[in-house]
This record gives C-alpha cells, structure tokens and sequence, in this order.
C-alpha cells in the first residue's frame, strides 16, 4: 500500500497493491492492519455503493456534523470520477482550499476525506461504480451540504456545468459564505 499526502496533508491518496496474472487480479483494497502501520488509524463501520449511469453527474458536497461526522474512503470500481475534499475546519490554514483527485479503475488510487471536510465527486465517464467505506453511520438530521458550484472554491469539476447532473437537494446547498462555522 503506498500513502501519498495531497496539497492539504490531512487528505491523502491510498493506492493499494493489485497483483495481476492471466486470470485477472486480486488487491486487498483495505487492511486494518496495514493502515495501522502506516499510522492511519480509522474503524469503518459502513460500506457505501453508487452507481452514475452518465458523464458528469456530481454528486455532493456532502458532510455530517457532529456526533456523526463521517472519515471517507473513496475508490473507483468501475469508470473514472473527479473527487473532490473540501476543508471546513475553521482555525485551519487550509480552510475553504479544496484537493481534487482523479480515482479510477484503472489508476486504482483511494481517497481519504478525513472529517471536517466537505466530499463530492463527478463522473468523468458513463457507468461510474463509487465504492466508499464511512466511520460513522449516516445521520439525516446531521447530514448537511456546500454549493458545488460556489465560486469562492473554485472547483474545475472537468465538465460543462450547465449540462451536470445533480440532485434537487445538491443544487439547493448554501455557499462557503453562508455556511457558518461547521467545524472547530
């Protein structure tokens, strides 16, 4: 497993080995023991599927507060998304900054969104499968959203936004501005 930090060192990237013969591959994609080695020390407690069906659905930017704020790690099974982190931890020097990673089937590269941070991601390509592991159980009355499209952040989510496909709920989200403080 190989542990990359990203412009904002509290997301990395985790690339799992991925062993390949004739047959096809194997990867064991996740290891607590392994990540404990490396010093990530997460309790996953659920296991979340997506499917997108066309190029440039977004989904997100989703987050829980407190006491269900979620860590995340994100994978690609099939297709290929833009992922997206986006820091709300008031105090942080990063604070407002985001880290878009492109994950794949292919490039096999995880995501870790650790909590304090906002999560989405876009579909670059059709049949996108979205695997992603939560430490906390999803909460409706905790669960909370930012404005994808916010300018202050200034996502390049790689496609025409006009022609994304989002939610009624993902396009409601308010602004950076507007959100007050989420996380301390």
């Amino acid at each position: 497993m190989q542990v990359e930090d990203t412009a904002i060192p509290a997301v990395k990237i985790v690339t799992p080995k991925k062993f390949g013969d004739h047959r096809g591959f194997f990867s064991e994609v996740h290891s607590r023991k392994a990540w404990a080695e490396a010093g990530l020390d997460y309790e996953f407690v659920q296991d979340n599927h997506s499917y997108s069906a066309e190029t440039g659905v977004i989904r997100g930017l989703h987050f829980q507060l407190a006491p269900f704020g979620q860590d995340k790690l994100v994978r690609v099974a099939r297709g290929r998304i833009l992922d997206v982190a986006v820091d709300l931890r008031r105090g942080s020097p990063t604070f407002g900054r985001h880290v878009a990673v492109e994950l794949s089937a292919d490039n096999w590269r995880q995501l870790l969104v650790p909590i304090g941070f906002a999560h989405g991601f876009c579909t670059l390509e059709p049949d996108c499968e979205v695997l992603y592991k939560v430490t906390n159980v999803y909460s409706p009355a905790h669960d909370r959203g930012l404005a994808f499209d916010d300018p202050a952040l200034g996502i390049d989510w790689g496609v025409d936004l006009a022609r994304a496909v989002l939610s009624d709920k993902d396009r409601k989200h308010p602004r950076l501005a507007d959100l007050g403080p989420q996380f301390e």
